[in-house]
């Protein structure tokens, strides 16, 4: 087999299996891509609110006793009596309006929020959220949530057959909240930053900060990072620096990023993730599929001459059981393209390599870590 040759198999045993390449470990990424600033992060809103307008597809008032509560004591804040009514209506929906509240949003901005059906509503479709204020973990109300609502979803029915796709309980409001409060700033009277790695890694964590320092010598004159651990990068700001400008000059830098060796297995999709120093020590392995096969072939039974016997259809069944395939392969993985060649020759689907690898792992050739999902 030729280099070209040898290439395309496991190209197409790749695509063709569900074996996937992740990044090579040592790739180059940019800070801003690898890690986080700890005073930077997200915050979580949550709001209880009503989707009116739907076309039949709301709660039911029965069946759901919180929505017509929310109903009533909506309606009297708006100075509408609803005493002595009982409320028959089935085109509004109890949700809950979830949202992340970004670092650094300034007041009056937008955010993107999520909706989703409390009741037993069958579609939110079409429908309008009612101004819902959302709230942070402190109780305090940081932004206020309201329009269309967004569905996705594809849900259709008829006498005989339904026909559903996504969920239709569940929409999206593209910018659909307004900030009313702003988290209170302390970036600029920080005397440092705090990055955390998005995959921890002692080796990426003090390659991370010996750029940093590398750096900061040549701009300041001394370093200013420091790795913690193997998820935080501590950086020290210089005197006279500006932090907001030292954060976008640091997040530019090229890191050499390093991850362990690590087989990904998703038994029910038959994906398989084998990242780039996952090693195998040299074994045999054979697989082989069980076949049954069943051959009916019924004969035909005369009676004898001049008797009172009948014509019978007397069955005969021929089972043969065998093993397909079966042949023996010797893998070596001294590095990834090895690896899956190896894999390929034996010619197996999907579930026939994730019982292969779980073998190889059982009988301490394989050196990674095994991930079933």
């Amino acid at each position: 087999m030729d280099a070209a040759n040898g290439s395309r198999s496991v190209e197409d045993f790749a695509s063709g299996s569900g074996l996937s390449f992740i990044r090579p470990a040592g790739a180059s990424s940019r800070i801003k891509d690898i890690a986080s600033l700890q005073a930077g992060r997200d915050n979580q809103l949550i709001g209880y609110g009503l989707v009116v307008g739907l076309q039949g597809t709301g709660d039911g008032l029965r069946n759901s006793p919180f929505t017509e509560q929310s109903l009533r004591a909506m309606l009297q804040n708006l100075g509408i009596s609803t005493e002595g009514g009982a409320s028959r209506v089935n085109n509004v929906a109890a949700v809950i309006v979830t949202a992340n509240l970004p670092p650094f949003a300034s007041l009056g901005s937008r955010i993107d929020v999520t909706v989703s059906s409390l009741g037993d509503a069958t579609s939110l479709r079409g429908g309008t959220l009612v101004m819902t204020s959302l709230s942070g973990p402190d109780g305090q109300i940081y932004a206020v949530a309201q329009g269309s609502v967004i569905v996705s979803a594809v849900n259709a029915q008829g006498d005989a057959a339904i026909l559903q796709q996504g969920t239709a309980t569940a929409g999206r409001l593209p910018g659909g909240a307004i900030i009313e409060r702003e988290i209170p700033a302390t970036f600029k009277q920080t005397e440092g930053l705090v990055y955390q790695l998005r995959n921890p890694d002692f080796t990426t964590a003090v390659g991370m900060a010996d750029v940093i320092n590398a750096f900061s010598e040549a701009r300041y004159g001394t370093p200013i990072a420091e790795a913690r651990d193997s998820t935080t990068v501590a950086v020290r700001k210089p005197p006279r620096a500006d932090l907001a400008r030292l954060t976008a000059e640091l997040e530019g830098l090229v890191v050499e990023t390093d991850s362990p060796a690590r087989v990904v297995v998703n038994e029910r999709t038959g994906t398989i993730v084998i990242g780039n120093d996952v090693r195998i020590s040299k074994v045999a392995v054979s697989h082989g599929t069980l076949v049954v096969q069943i051959n009916e072939t019924p004969t035909v039974v005369q009676p004898l001459p001049f008797s009172d016997g009948v014509t019978a259809v007397e069955p005969l069944t021929d089972i043969t059981a065998g093993v397909d395939g079966g042949q023996v392969a010797i893998i070596d993985g001294p590095d990834l393209r090895t690896l899956v060649a190896g894999l390929n020759s034996i010619g197996v689907k999907p579930d026939g390599i994730i019982a292969i690898l779980q073998g190889i792992k059982s009988a301490g050739a394989l050196h990674a870590e095994l991930v079933l999902q």
